[in-house]
């Protein structure tokens, strides 16, 4: 882990989940601003700005294309309605937009802050001259919002920075612990807020938007910082109201960006000192614990680490990420049930059609990459992976809209459940205006000092790393298969290509440079390092062949999903309860799924039992499981049914499924001598009586399986 930095630092941090350079608005793309903004000098690993690398062709591209034209076309003056009224400026006839984001909704403002990150992520993406314009419209008129605040509010706020969309009211309250629904989350409400107007200047290069945010960080010192510690902490315990967002991250970014000491203070104000200590033990306390108001905080404290070198800030952020990622994760990457933490590793008795909120994969991802950065562990990028494909690529309804953002609040995963999207205005629509437009922001990352380029994702897209001098091309149809080629457009230079083995490419994973295979060891879960002197036109071609398996949820081995290398697939069935599965009659030596699910007639779908299974990603409104119950009565192989019960072991896991764990078998022979040990183990334990395990044993010398040997 890192040291802590000086306090002195370059005033450009990487702000949100996508670090990128200030874009200058009256350059081409091709000219912005080139210098990335600088992160943490010990970090291990950075970002690179969000501007430098371009999506390629394919379903990622086409998702963020939809919200880019809702970015383009939602008027400006329906996001500033909210702020305008509280401040007794003329709202020209805007109305709100809607769900909490109304004229007397307690959480009004809140879907503002979300826009302004999603323009200016816009911004640095494509460079848009019209986008820069609607940023900096935006921000100017909440610039006159803070002013008129400032000077004829009504009430008149305690500090000249206050802004908001309501009165300084709910923030009086909540000192004295009120609770919801009396009042909602306004301090949550104030990170979404300064967190748009930091990406405004760190994304846009917007000066104005700094400005206001650290008067609003000064506000939010005059506020909390002589209030005592008790007092806070029973605050921050508060359900819903004592919600605050990523507020310790933002003004720790703010600190970084203004060098004043009452933001780090401010910063410090936040700490929820009993959860964050239970986590720096490693003692899980979160069932019960709202979600989504835990997750932010700890990408904060990795912030606070950063500035004060606490490593109770680190240890908190990394175990509690272990706590989640694991332990309360669904098939997609997903956690929580009705907005809450479950109890630890119940994944089966919690499914229903109000799991995996998508703010909290939101939040979760931003925390995987702020890890990974201080310790890359290939660990972290498995799950960005996972959540990135199989929660928030799937979160955005695959049709065109410019007045809704047709993204998903609750993922279900309970049986014949369905996906709603829409929400326009709430915590889930705010994320996922985000969520869109910065999918680049992980494919590629650099170590410290320039040396190495970890390729993290394979999605499509082009890298520009003006430092090195490099342009690097990744040709990719991913999610549909994982075979992609990075080609070096431009550049030469001595560098460590770092290619992440995904921790489900058991099927093989095979690297040529140039057409020549490389010798390396590409094992599941890790790094493959290519170190050599590259230059313009070398080719390296990279193949994971997908394979079906299954996931079993960690409470009932019964119940699995099934995937299809990263991808998860879903049966499509508006039945409500489990749809039993069998598979294991169908295997040949080989031990493959595919044995059992025949391909479809469309790409990346299969059917099973009468059913089509398709990837998750392909966002409609259609029913679907996304876990079955898995049900292999008896023993048998093939044809041969012992007609002995297959029975578990304490862990759940059954006869069939212990056997299988073992495949391939290279011969029946080998076949046979499996089953026979296994039975003996079966035996040995009580679980075969001794004529159960001739029978077994006589049922796999009887069977053929030789297809596909």
């Amino acid at each position: 882990m890192s040291q802590p930095p000086s306090r002195r630092r370059a005033l450009r941090l990487a702000a949100g989940a996508a670090a990128a350079a200030p874009l200058v608005p009256a350059l081409p793309r091709a000219h912005a601003a080139a210098t990335p903004t600088s992160t943490q000098a010990e970090w291990s690993v950075h970002p690179f700005p969000l501007g430098h690398v371009t999506l390629g062709d394919g379903v990622f591209r086409r998702k963020r294309d939809l919200m880019l034209d809702y970015a383009r076309s939602y008027p400006a003056d329906r996001i500033l309605a909210v702020f305008r009224a509280t401040a007794g400026l003329d709202t020209r006839g805007a109305r709100p937009p809607g769900g909490w984001e109304t004229s007397d909704g307690n959480l009004r403002g809140h879907y503002g802050g979300h826009f302004l990150t999603l323009i200016a992520q816009a911004c640095a993406d494509t460079g848009e001259p019209a986008l820069k314009a609607k940023l900096d419209y935006l921000v100017d008129a909440l610039g006159e919002c803070q002013r008129a605040l400032a000077e004829h509010g009504t009430p008149r706020p305690s500090h000249p920075g206050y802004l908001a969309a309501y009165p300084e009211t709910q923030f009086i309250l909540l000192e004295s612990y009120t609770t919801y629904p009396t009042i909602w989350a306004p301090y949550y409400t104030c990170h979404k807020i300064m967190r748009g107007l930091l990406d405004a200047h760190t994304l846009a290069g917007n000066e104005q938007a700094l400005k206001i945010a650290s008067a609003m960080g000064d506000w939010v010192h005059s506020r909390l910082g002589h209030l005592p510690k008790a007092q806070l902490e029973r605050m921050w315990s508060i359900y819903i109201a004592g919600e605050y967002g990523g507020m310790n991250e933002v003004m720790a970014d703010l600190y970084a960006l203004t060098d004043r000491p009452e933001h780090l203070a401010a910063a410090r104000c936040f700490d929820n000192t009993t959860l964050l200590n239970a986590c720096a033990e490693d003692r899980d306390t979160l069932e019960g614990k709202h979600a989504n108001q835990h997750i932010p905080q700890f990408t904060g404290y990795l912030r606070l680490f950063d500035h004060t070198g606490q490593d109770t800030y680190a240890d908190a952020a990394r175990n509690f990420w272990g706590m989640v990622a694991g332990p309360r994760m669904y098939s997609l990457g997903g956690t929580g049930q009705g907005e809450m933490f479950r109890a630890r590793n119940a994944i089966a008795a919690t499914l229903g059609d109000k799991n995996a909120e998508t703010c909290a994969t939101y939040n979760m991802l931003k925390l995987s990459r702020q890890l990974f950065f201080r310790e890359p562990d290939p660990a972290y990028m498995d799950y960005y992976e996972r959540g990135l494909t199989n929660h928030i690529l799937a979160s955005r309804r695959d049709a065109p809209s410019t007045t809704s953002p047709e993204v998903t609040y609750f993922v279900g995963m309970g049986p014949g459940v369905r996906r709603g999207y829409d929400n326009t205005g709430t915590c889930c629509g705010g994320t996922g205006m985000e969520n869109h437009t910065k999918y680049q922001d992980s494919v590629y990352f650099r170590s410290a000092d320039g040396t190495a380029l970890y390729v993290n994702l394979s999605l499509a897209s082009t890298l520009r790393w003006p430092e090195r001098g490099f342009v690097i091309e990744q040709t990719s149809d991913y999610p549909a298969g994982a075979a992609r080629t990075l080609t070096f457009r431009d550049g030469t230079g001595r560098l460590d290509l770092k290619l992440r083995v995904p921790a489900w490419a058991t099927a093989g994973f095979t690297v040529t440079v140039n057409g020549v295979r490389q010798r390396a060891d590409a094992r599941p879960g890790s790094y493959l390092t290519l170190s050599r002197t590259w230059r313009r036109g070398d080719r390296v071609r990279i193949s994971a062949p997908y394979r079906l398996r299954i996931e079993r949820a960690v409470d009932d081995p019964t119940v699995q999903s099934v995937f299809y290398g990263p991808v998860l697939l879903v049966a499509r069935s508006a039945e409500t309860a489990f749809r039993p599965f069998s598979f294991y009659k169908d295997f040949t030596l080989r031990g493959d799924l595919a044995d059992a699910i025949t391909p479809g007639e469309r790409p990346m779908h299969f059917t099973t039992h009468g059913l089509t299974l398709a990837p998750f990603h392909l966002a409609d409104d259609a029913p679907y499981h996304a876990y079955f119950r898995r049900v292999e009565p008896v023993v048998a192989f093939g044809a041969a049914d012992s007609g002995v019960p297959n029975r578990a072991r304490g862990d759940g896991l059954t006869f069939l499924d212990v056997l299988w764990e073992q495949a391939p078998f290279a011969t029946s022979g080998r076949f046979v001598r499996a089953v026979r040990t296994l039975a003996d183990t079966w035996l040995g334990e009580g679980l075969f009586s001794r004529a159960e395990r001739d029978e077994v044993i006589a049922a796999a010398v009887g069977a053929d399986l030789r297809r596909g040997e």
